[in-house]
């Protein structure tokens, strides 16, 4: 987690107030003292017992009482540390990380810093629908149905749109596995409190997580695969020759997303299951911002060779994640609804989530340091099908696929009666 020395500093305190967050850094300096003191206390209390011990001379009745006295104010002195590391260990939990140097001013109120964009607007000679009416219209999407198995924000797709769906999270992890060198993974969707904690998703998120209660103990449903992948090496020390760590995992993401309700609940859009393929890269932290530009480029390619037009923007200080201290949000164009909309977050955290999961890398010098991770969606499967099914709408209803998903759906469009469309070879 942060170090507490850091965080005192004004630098700290005026990069945590553009994003707006509010440190006590009085009840920070009265915690990190008495834990300093009560730290020196308990190993001079451990001192005076370790000579005792070693004098070899038989204590009399009152050294024996001044050696039981000592003992007991050990006792109560490693208990006060103990409830201080507790309160001190809270504090800087719920601390975002410190916004890079380099983050715009602002919020996201203000107007998007775009920092580039890719490919033309489509044009139609009509007026273009949303996903749910091209879906539902098809018949592979049924929101309906999906309400009488779980309630609102759940969707099911069905023959040509869960196909593909299957195509898409095919496509994205050969691309990124063959061409960008990530090493597939698959992990576990239920995960501990204290693997959330390591990526930030604890405490601040509780009310965003499912939470699962079964077999004598508690598991939470991964909101992304970044919450496995970083957490796979928790604890341990990395070889600086073995990195960049390059990690990928396609897996199906749960966000209760508390206090979201009303905003983009229509459709594919925001849902509280959907399914995403995650990138991860761990490396030096001298090396984060480089891995940055890397890690987005690689969420682009995958955008370029869908024939998705998009942008790249980056967040202001006041809009970053808890965990982030960088972003470059990519926005895909959606027709339907005549504006750019996030398809993916790509983040530089620094050594944040390092400190927190208590991955470090040794050089070849020995030195250690903790590890900086950045994490980006590339993609989420759900999102790009909403960008495919309205960019590439026809006159007719029907649905044209980009031609790099061809070989994985075999089929080249969607009829308007839903059915696949096979070119011939």
């Amino acid at each position: 987690m942060h170090d507490p020395h850091r965080l005192l500093q004004d630098e700290a305190h005026t990069a945590l107030a553009r994003r707006g967050h509010h440190l006590d850094r009085a009840a920070l300096s009265d915690l990190t003292e008495r834990r300093a003191r009560l730290i020196s206390e308990r190993d001079k209390l451990r001192a005076e017992q370790n000579r005792s011990a070693r004098s070899g001379v038989r204590p009399d009745e009152a050294a024996r009482a001044r050696i039981q006295e000592a003992k007991e104010r050990l006792r109560s002195v490693s208990e006060e540390l103990r409830e201080a590391e507790e309160e001190l260990g809270a504090l800087l939990l719920a601390v975002p990380n410190l916004p890079h140097a380099d983050v715009p001013d602002g919020t996201e109120q203000d107007p998007p810093v775009v920092r580039r964009v890719w490919g033309e607007v489509p044009g139609f000679g009509f007026t273009p629908r949303d996903h749910v009416d091209i879906g539902t219209r098809l018949g592979i999407l049924d929101q309906v149905r999906a309400a009488r198995l779980s309630g609102s924000r759940f969707a099911v797709t069905r023959g040509a749109g869960a196909r593909l769906e299957r195509a898409l999270a095919a496509f994205l992890l050969d691309l990124h596995t063959t061409e960008h060198g990530y090493t597939e993974h698959g992990v576990p969707h239920l995960v501990t409190r204290e693997t959330m904690t390591g990526t930030g998703q604890l405490p601040k998120f509780e009310d965003d997580l499912f939470l699962t209660t079964a077999a004598d103990r508690d598991l939470l449903l991964i909101p992304t695969a970044e919450v496995p992948l970083v957490n796979l090496y928790r604890g341990e020390t990395l070889q600086d020759g073995g990195l960049p760590l390059a990690l990928t995992a396609f897996t199906p993401c749960y966000r209760a997303e508390a206090g979201s309700y009303g905003r983009d609940t229509r459709g594919l859009v925001r849902l509280h299951q959907f399914e995403k393929v995650e990138l991860v890269r761990i490396c030096r932290p001298e090396r984060a911002g480089a891995e940055l530009e890397l890690l987005t480029g690689h969420a682009e390619t995958a955008l370029q060779r869908l024939g998705l037009a998009h942008r790249v923007v980056e967040l202001r200080a006041g809009d970053l994640g808890f965990a982030a201290r960088r972003t470059y949000d990519i926005e895909v164009w959606l027709p339907g609804q005549g504006t750019y909309r996030e398809i993916s977050s790509c983040s530089d955290c620094g050594d944040f989530q390092g400190r927190r999961a208590g991955i470090k890398v040794q050089g070849r010098d020995g030195r250690k340091e903790f590890a900086a991770t950045l994490n980006g969606s590339a993609l989420p499967v759900g999102r790009t099908l909403v960008a495919i099914l309205e960019q590439y709408q026809r006159a007719d209803g029907s649905v044209t696929v980009p031609p790099a998903l061809v070989p994985y759906t075999g089929f080249s469009a969607i009829a308007a009666d839903g059915t696949p469309v096979v070119s011939p070879s």
